[in-house]
C-alpha cells in the first residue's frame, strides 16, 4: 500500500482552505493555532509543494492547493460516511442546525410527530452560528436562511415566502405610511440583511431610508424588539405568522418576494444514511411551504 500523509494533516487542510483562516480553523478542530499550522506545513513536505498564500492568519488556496482540495475533499466525505455507517445500526442519531426561530416555531412544535413515527432516531438540536459551514464540522443536516446554497452541497428549499413590516400595534397611530419610516429604527436579522431593501424597491420606494437600522442574530429578538415598540422588523410572512403574538401587526399592507429561502442542506453523500433520509423526508412531508418553487 502506498505511503500516506497522516488523516489529521489533511483534516486540517481541509477545515483551512473551506473557512480560509487558520484561527477559525483551528477552533473547529480545537487545537491552538500553531498547532495547526504545523500539520499544514507537514501535509507541504509530504507533498513537495505549498498549497496557501498565506497572509497573517488569512490564508487562501494557491492553484496546486484548489487542484488538491477537489481531490481530496470527497475522499474525506466517503471516509467519514464510511465511519458513520459503521456505527449507525447501533443508533440513530442525528445532529442538525436550524435558526432559533425556525426551531421554537415551527420545528419544534412538529417533533413529536416524527418521535411517534421513528423512536429510535435521536436529534441534537444546534441552533448555533453559521451553520452551513459546519457541515463538515459534526452537523449532519442544516436549515438555514440564505439567498443560495453552494453547489457543492445537497440543497431544496423549503420555504421562500415573502418580506413584510412588522411592528407594535402601538406604533400604528405613529407609522402610517412608509414614509414615517424615515423617523423610525428598523430591526433586520443579519442573515436577511437585504429585505427592507428588497421589500422599499418591489413597492416602488427605492430611495427611502430609515432613521436607523439595528441588526441582530436571533429572530425571536428582533419579534420582541417588534412588540415592544423598539422598531419596525423586516422579517417573513411566516415570522408574524406563527408568532401567534397579539401584540404584533402587519404595517403598510405592502410585501415582497424574498430574496432569501429557507433551505435544507448537508453533504450529498450524508444522504445515503438512513436517519438524515428519515428527517429529511419528513421535514418535507411536514414543514414544506413551497418547496417546488
Amino acid at each position: 500500500m502506498r505511503r500516506l500523509p497522516p488523516l489529521g494533516s489533511i483534516q486540517a487542510f481541509v477545515h483551512a482552505a473551506r473557512l480560509g483562516s487558520i484561527k477559525a480553523a483551528a477552533d473547529s478542530l480545537a487545537l491552538s493555532s500553531p498547532a495547526l499550522t504545523r500539520r499544514i506545513q507537514s501535509l507541504e513536505q509530504f507533498i513537495g509543494t505549498t498549497l496557501f498564500e498565506r497572509n497573517n492568519n488569512s490564508v487562501q488556496l494557491n492553484e496546486r492547493g484548489r487542484a488538491f482540495l477537489t481531490d481530496v475533499e470527497p475522499q474525506i466525505e466517503a471516509l467519514a460516511s464510511a465511519v458513520e455507517r459503521v456505527g449507525e445500526s447501533a443508533r440513530m442519531r442525528i445532529r442538525i442546525a436550524v435558526p432559533s426561530l425556525f426551531a421554537s416555531q415551527r420545528l419544534m412544535p412538529a417533533l413529536p410527530h416524527l418521535r411517534a413515527r421513528h423512536p429510535d432516531l435521536l436529534i441534537d438540536v444546534d441552533t448555533g452560528a453559521n451553520r452551513l459551514a459546519r457541515l463538515n464540522e459534526g452537523v449532519d443536516i442544516a436549515i438555514a436562511i440564505a439567498g443560495k446554497v453552494d453547489d457543492k452541497l445537497y440543497s431544496r428549499m423549503l420555504e421562500r415566502g415573502r418580506v413584510m413590516a412588522i411592528g407594535s400595534r402601538e406604533l400604528l397611530d405613529k407609522v402610517r405610511t412608509p414614509e414615517d419610516l424615515r423617523r423610525v429604527q428598523i430591526l433586520l436579522h443579519r442573515d436577511m440583511p437585504l429585505a427592507f431593501h428588497a421589500w422599499r424597491s418591489a413597492n416602488g420606494l427605492p430611495d427611502l431610508e430609515p432613521a436607523e437600522c439595528t441588526y441582530f442574530d436571533a429572530g425571536q429578538l428582533i419579534l420582541d424588539a417588534a412588540a415592544g415598540g423598539l422598531g419596525i422588523a423586516f422579517m417573513l410572512d411566516s415570522h408574524l405568522e406563527a408568532s401567534r403574538d397579539s401584540r404584533l401587526v402587519q404595517f403598510f399592507g405592502k410585501t415582497a418576494e424574498s430574496p432569501y429561502a429557507y433551505w435544507v442542506a448537508c453533504n450529498p453523500q450524508s444522504l445515503e444514511r438512513k436517519p438524515i433520509r428519515i428527517f429529511h423526508n419528513w421535514l418535507f412531508e411536514q414543514l414544506a411551504v413551497d418547496a417546488a418553487a
